[in-house]
């Protein structure tokens, strides 16, 4: 069996971490594709105000399987 895999980029954020912005983009493309594998975390960048980080983002690339049609 051959399987077929696509992969979705997305940059996710948050006000939290690095981490929950990874989280977060991961999550919302579950909302709408099933099948997820795995994620491939490539750049991540932030927000700077008065010194402080205030917005974390994450380049991503979500992997998935493609449903072979029937």
């Amino acid at each position: 069996m051959v399987q077929v895999v696509k992969v979705l980029e997305l940059v996710g954020d948050s006000q939290r971490s690095w981490q929950d912005a990874i989280e977060n983009a991961v999550h919302e493309a579950a909302r709408t594709v099933d099948n997820i594998t795995g994620v491939e975390v490539y750049n991540m960048t932030g927000n700077v105000e008065r010194g402080h980080i205030v917005e974390y983002k994450a380049n991503v690339k979500v992997a998935f399987l493609v449903e072979p049609k029937r």
